[in-house]
Order: structure tokens, then sequence, then C-alpha cells
């Protein structure tokens, strides 16, 4: 192998370590999206909790739940998708178990909130 072709390969291998720690930090902010809808759905209930019918500001902050856990699996989905069409080299990236473990923790945390809002 000429050295211009191992330059060429270790320029694609950085290329590919990039795109892995890029996969990482896009999880990162889709999960924070997720949260943002979490806090959407407190903000709801905490602004139209004397709203009458009180069901309905609840269902509503429902549905900003539902739509982060959408966020959560979709993120996980992509990521875990990004992540088996690359190969490592020189860093190591978070396992496909770990996207599935927090988006799991982050889907009972959006569940739990809204059993808590519906109870207030």
């Amino acid at each position: 192998m000429s050295e211009e072709n191992k330059q060429s390969q270790k320029r694609t291998d950085w290329a590919e370590d990039r795109t892995i720690m890029a996969n990482e930090r896009t999880f990162s902010s889709w999960m924070g999206t997720g949260l943002g809808a979490i806090g959407v759905a407190i903000g709801l209930k905490a602004v139209f909790g004397a709203f009458e019918p009180t069901w309905a500001a609840k269902l509503v902050a429902t549905i900003f739940l539902g739509v982060a856990i959408a966020i959560f699996w979709s993120a996980r989905n992509q990521a875990c998708q990004t992540f088996a069409r690359l190969s490592e080299r020189d860093v190591e990236a978070t396992s496909s178990r770990n996207y599935t473990r927090l988006a799991t923790i982050m889907t009972f945390a959006a569940v739990a909130t809204g059993v808590i809002l519906w109870s207030l």
C-alpha cells in the first residue's frame, strides 16, 4: 500500500470516528429536546392548574409527555442505526445497549411525571 493510500485510509478512519462522536452528540441533543417536552408538560399543568375542566390541561400535558417518549425512542433508533453502520477506530463509542438503557430510563421518568400530573 502506498504512502498516499495509507494517509487516505487514515483520514477515512478519522472521519468515521468523528461521525461516531457526532452521533453521540446528536443523541444527547435529542434527549434534551425530549426533556424540554417534559418541561412544557409540567409548565402547562402549572399554568393551567386552575383551568376548568382540569382534565383538559392534563390531557394536553400528557400529549407533550407522549411526544417526549417518541423523541427518546426515535433518537435511540437513529443512534443505533448510525452506530451499526460505522466501525470505531481510535474512539470508544457508546454501545447500543447504553442508548436503549437511557431511552428506557427517560421513558419511565416521563410516565412517572404523567402519573404525578394526573394525580394532582
